[in-house]
């Protein structure tokens, strides 16, 4: 009999991650398993369900039901939470039944990407959509780390990534900003943040990571035109009004006024250092490189 899974701990102890050669988690984690789902569930049908469509967007409002991790490693079953969301929608008005269509929308979505995956499992690392020309991607390590790290100097970018690694979670609108910005504004490929999200997100589910990345990037099946490109600041004025999100998770910011971080990009060298010394300048401009990625895909479409 082979001896090569045999353990080196005695029966009955379970050896941490720092036993077993791998770093701890930096994520500070929640409460796993089929009750604490259970309750998430409850939670979200008593509340948040009422008013997704409305309030899904913005960071800071209670509104999405955070059961993406639970679906993903099965403590929650994807026909529960649509029953739980038909429940909510027979007793709603006919407002917040708009609003609960959305969420079950989103549902599709998730099944629709499974199904893509399932047809196509090379989409994993290659386009879904085809070019005339391979993309011309940066390579640029130096980028890159900024933005894992969260040191882009664009408020509402840093304010995910951080809360990527403190959480092992990034809200979904944020997910589609640091996409877009790592892609179109950085000009990195698409794979290296999908790899990234992999390693971090505890909620990482390879269909709809892959998914969503390759929609930011304009590869994907119903991908979004590689003309539309956001724009950071624009987007976290928008859904983080406040900056409350931002100083939540960059405390370089925390008592800045919004207007300031909101147009950090345009500030002068001065009025940054007296807001906030400690906080990075933006590591490329917007516009200018909103214009270098339009000129990459249009040589990578032949135009």
């Amino acid at each position: 009999m082979s001896t090569a899974t045999q353990s080196t701990f005695p029966p009955g102890e379970i050896p941490t991650l720092a036993d077993l050669g791998f770093d701890e988690p930096e994520a500070d984690l929640p409460d796993a398993g089929m009750a604490a789902a259970r309750d998430r569930l409850d939670a979200f049908c008593d509340d948040g369900i009422y008013r997704y469509d409305s309030d899904r967007d913005y960071p800071t409002r209670e509104s999405t039901s955070r059961l993406s991790a639970d679906l993903t490693h099965g403590t929650i079953g994807v026909r529960t939470v649509y029953w739980a969301s038909e429940k909510a929608k027979a007793e709603a008005t006919d407002d917040q039944q708009e609003e609960i269509k959305e969420f079950q929308s989103q549902l599709a979505w998730r099944a629709f990407y499974t199904h893509v995956l399932w047809f196509n499992p090379e989409v994993v690392d290659e386009n879904y959509k085809e070019y005339e020309n391979p993309i011309q991607w940066e390579d640029n390590p130096e980028n890159l780390q900024a933005w894992k790290d969260g040191e882009t100097g664009y408020p509402i970018v840093d304010a995910g990534m951080r809360q990527l690694r403190a959480e092992g979670y990034m809200h979904n609108r944020v997910r589609m900003i640091v996409a877009s910005f790592l892609t179109k504004d950085l000009l990195i490929d698409w794979r290296e943040g999908y790899h990234w999200f992999r390693e971090k997100l505890v909620d990482h589910n390879t269909a709809n990571n892959n998914g969503g990345w390759q929609w930011a990037a304009s590869t994907g099946t119903d991908s979004q035109p590689y003309f539309r490109i956001f724009n950071p600041m624009t987007q976290g004025e928008r859904y983080d009004p406040d900056a409350e999100y931002i100083a939540k998770y960059v405390p370089e910011l925390e008592g800045v006024d919004p207007e300031i971080i909101h147009g950090w990009h345009e500030a002068s060298p001065t009025q940054r250092h007296n807001a906030a010394p400690d906080y990075p300048t933006p590591v490329v401009d917007h516009s200018e490189r909103r214009e270098q990625a339009l000129a990459m895909f249009e040589a990578a479409r032949g135009d």
